[in-house]
Parts: C-alpha cells; structure tokens; sequence
C-alpha cells in the first residue's frame, strides 16, 4: 500500500465528515440497492475476474459482484476501509485494498479488463486526470464501466445550483454541476455507449444521471 500523496491529504483532512460519510453511506445502503440495484445488476452482469473500483466507499457494489472476484480497491478515505473490508468477507470477494487516488494509481498501463466507478467521478479533484488514468491501464477493448450524476438544465438545474456549495463541502468535494458526461466522451476512448435517467429518489441535486460503457 502507497503512503497517501496530496490529493489523499486533501481528502483525509477532515475526519469528522470522513467517518460521517462512512456512516451515511452504510445508512442508505439498502435504499440505493432499491433504487439503482437493477440498472447496476445489468451492467455488470460479465464483469471478469479481476475488477478495479475507484472510490468503492463502503462496499456498495460488492453484492453486484459473483465471489471469488478479485476487486482492486482504489480508496483514498481511510474511514471508509474497515466497513469496507467486513463487506468483502461478507460477499465472498478478494480484496486488494490501496489508499491511491484515481488519478494516480500504482498500476501498469494496459494491465486492466474492467474498471468501475459508480457516483465517484463527481468527488475526485480532478475528473479529467482520472478518467485520462482509467484510460491508461485499460487494456485495449477494456472497458470502464460507470452510473455517475451530471449537471442537468430546467428545475434539476436550478436545484443543483443552490445546493452546490453545501453539498460540496458535506459530500467533502462532490460537485453537483460538473460535466462528467462530457469528461468521459473527450478522454479517448474508442467508443461511449450511455444512458441519460432521472433517478426518482430525496437526493434531488444527484437525480439526473447517466450509466453506461466506454471501451479503450
């Protein structure tokens, strides 16, 4: 395991809303599965063997994953690692877990078949620098598979905006109005198959999201 970089820092500074995002992330747990756990059920229906997940938070994908699938976890938040490592043993998955950040991971270019990222490129310091990391290890026809929230125009639009500073200071980074759509089309890969859905759920700044594959 790498010892923390900056970014890590930065993430890690306050752990007071590090342990509360650990904790509200396991209180919703089951009320995201209701929400979205079809749609994910779909999309990663032929993951392979070896998966790598960015900001897998608490563990919320696990149940998506058959046991016996090796997940490499890119996790900077420490607080997120012991709920984290009981969801593994609990699901029957091998866990790798590295306090790396997205956009600088300790891994070979061209070493990976699938990466995951489900409501994480929203958080990240620095989108563009990750999804262009994601991109590096991917083997060619490898796959980055994600559900993410994007800014949206009309009531949702107006909404995000006057949630946006509240919501990035207790998300510890998440911005509501950025553009991840447009990040992961322009970052190279050979093809972008996407959907655009409106989640009917009480966190009404993340509703408009997008869930699909972009293939190196």
């Amino acid at each position: 395991m790498s010892p923390p970089n900056a970014s890590e820092n930065h993430l890690l500074s306050n752990p007071i809303r590090g342990r509360l995002n650990s904790a509200t992330l396991r209180t919703i747990d089951g009320y995201a599965h209701r929400l979205i756990g079809g749609r994910k059920h779909a999309l990663f229906a032929d993951l392979p063997k070896q998966v790598v997940e960015i900001g897998p938070g608490t563990g919320a994908n696990l149940r998506y994953y058959r046991p016996g699938t090796w997940l490499v976890a890119i996790e900077p938040n420490l607080h997120m690692h012991r709920p984290l490592r009981a969801a593994a043993r609990r699901r029957g998955i091998d866990l790798e877990l590295r306090a790396e950040t997205a956009e600088q991971m300790v891994l070979p270019e061209a070493s990976v078949d699938a990466v995951v990222s489900t409501l994480v490129l929203c958080t990240v310091p620095d989108p563009v620098a990750a999804v262009r990391e994601i991109r590096r290890v991917l083997r060619p026809g490898g796959r980055l598979l994600f559900v993410e929230h994007v800014r949206a125009d009309g009531s949702y639009g107006r909404v995000q905006q006057l949630a946006a500073r509240p919501w990035h200071w207790f998300f510890e980074g998440c911005d509501v109005r950025r553009d991840t759509e447009r990040t992961i089309r322009d970052a190279g890969f050979a093809s972008v198959d996407l959907q655009h859905y409106d989640l009917r759920s009480a966190f009404l700044p993340i509703n408009p999201q997008i869930a699909g594959t972009a293939t190196r």
